[in-house]
């Protein structure tokens, strides 16, 4: 069976999300909207199911599905960081815009360094998602 264009695209995407084989990735704010595309490309990149949010285990990268109404983003962030390694990221995942759920990228903006982190890059993972790169200032300054 060969991969659609839908799938090589997504595969391209979870590469340029940095992520590589062995990259053990936490799910949160899973719901039946996410792209399930970028979720199986993130698997098959990494080598490995993604793990939720009840893990207890440290990880690498948190990839957090987030849309406007879903609480408190400044919460949510910090209860990402829970499993999260140092130097680890997450990627915030919001629906674009003029679709239902989106977020205001001044949100965002506000948001992370409340929760200690900084936004270092924003890019389009899917038709329907926007992702941005959130780091403590550590790892920011570590990797750039």
């Amino acid at each position: 069976m060969s991969a659609g264009a839908g799938d090589s695209e997504s595969h391209q995407q979870a590469a340029r999300l940095g992520f590589e084989t062995g990259t053990v990735v936490q799910e949160l704010g899973w719901d039946e909207d996410v792209d399930n595309d970028l979720r199986a490309a993130v698997e098959a990149r990494t080598g490995a199911e993604m793990v939720d949010g009840d893990v207890g285990d440290v990880v690498d990268a948190v990839l957090l599905w987030w849309r406007d109404g879903d609480g408190d983003l400044v919460d949510a962030l910090v209860d990402a960081l829970t499993d999260l390694a140092e130097g680890g990221l997450i990627w915030l995942l919001t629906p674009k815009v003029g679709l239902d759920g989106h977020v205001d990228p001044a949100d965002i903006a506000e948001a992370a360094p409340v929760a200690g982190l900084s936004t270092t890059t924003s890019q389009q993972t899917s038709p329907g998602w926007a992702a941005t790169r959130l780091v403590t200032p550590k790892a920011d300054r570590k990797y750039r």
